[in-house]
């Protein structure tokens, strides 16, 4: 497994800078005061000012930094050392209070000791996580009695959907993007990101892992009861489709 996520953070160091210059990320109009944030994220929180908010898989930051902003009181991680480095960069750029852990979500308790009032995740992170059940079991570390676990995700089943630009109707493919997991990860080998799709590679190879909604449903389900999330958690399939799931 230590390979696997070996192999990852090279490919997600190495997108860094891409990710920094890509139109996608569109950074110099942050540093103007733009948030990274969508509205669903900022109606369905509602007011964080003087709340702790924990961000989880991270990346560089700016939605970290967008929730600052807003005024929380924000703590972040990342596997990727570079992406943690070019955070505080921002940080001390804009002028906002953050802090930044360099840091795998499975390893985070050995190097954070904090309670948060909100645990925030966010857009492609469950597929990069080789088990669910250790992922739920920080995000209730971390979250205060009666906090809140927000996630807005992509749907995964709209991963079993070819979404190449140049597809014009409903095709499945399957099996290279299975909905049901599988026994070993899917491996992959390309060139490009969903920043920018014409970046060409050193480190290629990456390494994934499908989770049904249930399981990412489920996976929380075995948390502890007083950390729970009460608020609704939004998933998102690519289309922007929202699926809300009700937790007690």
């Amino acid at each position: 497994m230590g390979e696997y996520l070996k192999t990852n953070r090279q490919h997600w160091d190495e997108l860094v800078p891409i990710h920094l210059r890509s139109a996608y990320y569109d950074v110099e109009s942050f540093r103007a005061g733009k948030s990274s944030l969508h509205s669903l994220e900022r109606e369905e929180l509602g007011d964080v000012r003087g709340k702790t908010l924990l961000h989880l898989q991270c990346h560089f930051g700016l939605d970290t930094l967008s929730w600052a902003r807003e005024g929380g009181i924000v703590t972040s991680a990342d596997f990727s050392e570079p992406a943690i480095e070019a955070a505080r960069e921002l940080t001390m750029e804009c002028g906002i209070d953050a802090r930044f852990v360099f840091s795998d979500v499975y390893n985070l308790p050995r190097k954070l000791e904090a309670r948060f009032d909100i645990v925030f995740t966010s857009y492609g992170v469950t597929f990069w996580l080789p088990d669910l059940k250790p992922w739920a079991q920080v995000v209730s570390h971390y979250l205060k009695p009666g906090g809140t676990f927000y996630m807005v995700e992509f749907h995964p089943f709209s991963g079993v959907f070819d979404s190449e630009l140049d597809v014009t109707d409903l095709r499945v493919r399957h099996p290279r993007y299975p909905y049901f997991p599988t026994a070993e990860p899917l491996k992959f080998e390309d060139d490009g990101s969903y920043a920018d799709r014409s970046a060409k590679l050193e480190n290629r190879v990456t390494y994934s892992w499908p989770h049904r909604i249930s399981e990412v449903v489920m996976s929380t389900d075995r948390c502890p009861p007083a950390y729970r999330f009460p608020a609704r958690v939004p998933v998102h399939d690519r289309a922007g489709l929202p699926v809300h799931g009700e937790r007690p």
